[in-house]
């Protein structure tokens, strides 16, 4: 009974379908259209599409794949008597080159040159780079330069015509709300569009411990709820005029895959680093020489300051382009270029996008609350090689840190097999205190380093804090 009632109640609603419908449509006629869940057209202009600004732009994005170096490996056998006795010559094992594997995205920015933008992560430690174009075709790339501090680097095609640049916007006009796409290559996948929004600006973000790269001078990304996704990285974030205005960078995500929240290099950063590598093939970025922190609406009141903002001058580096301009602890710098700063990371942009030589003009309120110009001409990275420290530190290269704080003597580089290397340092350690003193220059590690046969360095590599005991 109950299976003949469910039939019944399926037959009339059947039944009231074709008749509200016109009855099915006949077999060997043409099919009714389906009805489209949106109407296409809104009081009869047709709805936006993205499609013309997608098809101006993607020819510009490109996909990058890298080939990295072979190890070399040694049979675990090799030198055990035992095994030898039977196995007189055992042959090395070597590991053969590998082909390209997909590693990320880049952007066209000069078509007659053949330039690319891209970030430092997707070609680092690359033996051999190739890019395939919007129409497939495979071309050979090299490096023009990287800096692993904004994680930009550009790349030249080789032999390749008839290509299609995308134009550099001005990253400093967004706003937060603004529309923007992210082009790119997630997982493989050519040439995927997402679109999103401007989620906020001016971020700074923290290297992944993984990464193992000591923090950004530059603190100015661009947020986006555009999806990006692991292989977007050196794409394009375009505006709603088709300009690039950002390179994909980083994404903050606990499982690695996108959550809404993304990051990209503004080009008011790429063009400048892309300035440098073209003229000298390396960034070499300014200093001004002063130890800052923000000023707050409680540090403005106590100073008699009429409004919070600017970046207060803590400590004032010897012999550096601040000294030599005339500022002092106490002053607040409020404006470089015109530009106004209202905190510390404003400043860390402005000087460090100048390269070394250039000249600033800078707005100062001084302790007595009167308003002075000052010009200063930009230092360059202190640098020393480690023999000239401490025999213990042979092959190692020094400089000071470059993030804008003076927070240690970075190792730059370390030579294989050098002594530097069998005390344990690494490249990219940071050597924040020798002897337990606090050095936050070359020099102050040279004073306290001279004439000590044994010193104890206090190394900050990623997010550890390592003492490493070295002596001569």
């Amino acid at each position: 009974m109950t299976h003949r009632i469910l039939i019944g109640i399926f037959a009339l609603a059947l039944a009231l379908a074709l008749t509200a419908g016109g009855g099915a449509p006949q077999l060997g006629g043409q099919a009714q259209a389906a009805q489209a869940s949106l109407p296409p057209a809104l009081n009869g202009e047709p709805f936006p599409s993205l499609a013309p600004l997608v098809e101006a732009t993607t020819p510009a994005v490109v996909s990058i794949a890298i080939a990295r170096p072979a190890r070399n490996f040694r049979s675990p056998f090799r030198g055990d008597p035992f095994f030898e006795r039977f196995f007189p010559n055992p042959p090395r094992q070597e590991q053969r080159d590998t082909p390209p594997v997909p590693a990320g995205s880049g952007v066209i920015v000069d078509a007659e040159r053949g330039l690319v933008l891209t970030n430092h992560h997707v070609i680092n430690n690359s033996k051999r780079i190739v890019v395939t174009l919007n129409d497939r075709r495979s071309v050979e790339a090299k490096v023009i330069g990287s800096d692993p501090d904004t994680d930009v680097a550009l790349l030249e095609l080789e032999e390749a015509d008839n290509l299609t640049q995308m134009p550099l916007g001005d990253s400093e006009k967004l706003q937060v709300g603004d529309f923007v796409l992210a082009i790119g290559n997630p997982f493989g996948l050519t040439h995927t569009v997402t679109s999103g929004i401007v989620s906020a600006l001016g971020r700074t973000i923290k290297q992944t411990p993984s990464r193992g790269e000591r923090p950004s001078p530059i603190e100015d990304f661009i947020q986006t709820d555009a999806s990006i996704n692991p292989g977007n990285s050196g794409g394009a974030l375009v505006n709603m005029r088709g300009e690039l205005v950002g390179i994909p960078s980083n994404i903050l995500s606990r499982s690695g895959d996108n959550a809404g929240i993304g990051f990209a290099i503004p080009t008011s950063i790429a063009s400048e680093i892309m300035r440098q590598l073209v003229a000298f093939g390396e960034v070499r970025r300014g200093r001004l020489g002063v130890m800052v922190r923000n000023v707050d609406q409680e540090l403005a009141d106590t100073l008699g300051l009429d409004e919070a903002g600017g970046a207060i001058v803590q400590e004032v580096m010897p012999d550096s382009a601040a000294e030599q301009a005339g500022i002092e602890p106490g002053d607040v710098i409020v404006r470089v270029n015109g530009k106004e700063i209202e905190t510390r990371s404003d400043l860390i942009n402005a000087v460090g996008l100048r390269a070394v030589g250039e000249e600033v003009t800078l707005e100062i309120v001084g302790e007595d609350g009167r308003s002075k110009t000052v010009e200063a001409t930009l230092g360059g990275l202190v640098a020393a090689t480690g023999s000239d420290i401490h025999p213990a530190l042979a092959g190692a290269s020094l400089a000071d840190s470059d993030a804008g704080d003076f927070e240690g003597v970075l190792v730059e580089t370390i030579e294989e097999g050098s002594t530097a290397q069998r005390s344990g340092l690494r490249a990219d350690d940071m050597i924040v205190a020798v002897n337990r003193v606090r050095v936050r220059n070359i020099e102050q590690f040279r004073k306290v380093a001279d004439g000590q046969s044994l010193i104890v360095l206090s190394i900050r590599r990623g997010n550890r804090t390592l003492v490493v005991p070295l002596r001569s």
